[in-house]
């Protein structure tokens, strides 16, 4: 008979106490030592040294991330309602965030980004209009060098951008310039929907929409215009009493339009049913001129942004009740791009840059100039992103949610403006991953583009 092995005696495990690490330290720990590596010389160390101060701030670590496979499987058995389904798969977005790095900056312009585009079909091609008129057009995909449209300089500054949903290698803009026009990649001007003649009066917004076909731009002094696909005006009726600063028509009811101003007003409008300035469904009061009022993606909620500290989501079956108030401090200023709170494209969640402002409530001494994630529904803050390599006032763009129709299996892009730099901000990897898992995506800051990838879900 083989001898018996002995029972081996367990050792008794050892606590050990480890120094508090890097990672679960709060940003105001996290800042000085940030400013110390962003002294460092020029050059792709600089990323190195720093990625890892990231910071979803330590108070604000989302839970741990949930089985998305489990939650698939329970709703296809039934198990599980769909809203259940979602918020799992929010929460995995959320969990992701604390991967996001800055990767790479360039300076493609003499001016601030103003306005961005994401191409409605091919995920990694974008529109970047700058303060001088310049338009970026550059498709991640390839190394080729991207396409560049001179603009006319100081004047020209580009106000509103949109791909053409009927030909997606055109675009619509307004700018300074006086003109809401459709070119086309090399620059062309292909159509001039609406010229002022005048430097006194130029155009704010736009929007357009595939299923009714028609172009929508606002003005400097109140005007709004509806023109349809050929160029036709339908009518021009003056709807604010000052700037239209943003226009946007509804995805789902596009015939139901919102206007914003700074007025201190944003209306809503049947499109059907406009006769003149009074025809409105809905006036919406503000304390403060407003930047933005977006639609959600599904249609059933309005966020809108103003020039001071307060974000407002109101829900489109009830419009003249008070609506949800978010403190949160992103003051207007001149010289600064307009910071505008922005919905995730497939989640309840709203996406905005911070500038801190002393005479903010909640303000704190030292606070960062964070990108700030909001529950769409609650209101509370979910996550808050920071690099010291970026330090800046950011405005958010998120990306599509599209590609070819389909919805995609990764995390979305961001795009952050801030002065003349395009910074990509992205989740990073620690291991291989296969290229064609591999998706591009991008952000503007003060003159710089950056460049990375997303893991799947």
């Amino acid at each position: 008979m083989a001898p018996r092995k002995r029972p081996e005696t367990q050792k008794t495990p050892e606590v050990v106490v480890r120094p508090k690490s890097k990672r679960n330290r709060s940003p105001r720990e996290l800042e000085p030592e940030a400013k110390k590596l962003c002294l460092k010389g020029p050059g792709p160390s600089r990323r190195f040294d720093s990625g890892c101060l990231w910071a979803g701030l330590a108070s604000l670590r989302v839970p741990p991330p949930c089985s998305i496979i489990r939650a698939l499987h329970q709703h296809k058995l039934g198990t599980a309602a769909w809203p259940s389904l979602q918020q799992g798969l929010q929460q995995s977005f959320l969990n992701s965030l604390a991967s996001y790095r800055i990767f790479q900056k360039a300076a493609p312009f003499d001016r601030r980004a103003t306005s961005l585009a994401w191409h409605p079909t091919h995920p990694s091609t974008l529109a970047v209009g700058s303060k001088g008129g310049d338009i970026l057009v550059w498709n991640f995909g390839i190394k080729d060098k991207p396409t560049f449209i001179k603009g006319i300089g100081a004047g020209g500054s580009i106000t509103g951008l949109k791909f053409n949903p009927l030909n997606t290698n055109q675009f619509f803009t307004s700018s300074m310039e006086g003109t809401t026009r459709l070119q086309d990649f090399k620059g062309n001007t292909l159509r001039v929907f609406a010229s002022s003649g005048t430097c006194n009066f130029w155009f704010c917004s736009l929007d357009v929409s595939v299923k009714s076909r028609v172009v929508v731009t606002g003005d400097n002094v109140g005007n709004v215009i509806l023109l349809n696909m050929d160029g036709r005006e339908l009518w021009n009726l003056r709807m604010h009493k000052k700037k239209v600063t943003h226009v946007a028509l509804n995805p789902c009811c596009d015939w139901f339009l919102a206007t914003a101003s700074v007025d201190q007003t944003v209306k809503i409008w049947d499109l059907r049913q406009v006769r003149g300035k009074s025809s409105f469904l809905y006036s919406l009061l503000h304390r403060h001129p407003v930047n933005a009022a977006h639609f959600s993606p599904d249609g059933a909620q309005l966020l809108t942004t103003d020039q001071k500290s307060e974000i407002r989501v109101y829900s489109a079956s009830q419009w003249d009740c008070p609506p949800s108030l978010i403190p949160h401090p992103h003051r207007h200023f001149q010289h600064l791009t307009p910071i505008k709170a922005t919905w995730h494209p497939r989640y309840n969640l709203i996406v905005v840059g911070r500038y801190p402002d002393p005479n903010f409530k909640s303000c704190t001494s030292h606070e960062l100039r964070t990108i700030d994630v909001f529950d769409g529904s609650s209101g509370k803050m979910m996550y808050q992103l920071y690099d010291p390599e970026s330090s800046g006032i950011m405005s958010v763009r998120l990306g599509p949610s599209n590609n070819n129709g389909r919805k995609q299996g990764f995390t979305l892009p961001y795009w952050i403006k801030n002065d003349q730099k395009l910074i990509l901000m992205c989740p990073s990897p620690s291991t291989f991953i296969p290229s064609s898992c591999l998706s591009p995506c991008l952000c503007s800051s003060m003159s710089s583009i950056l460049w990375g990838t997303h893991w799947p879900l």
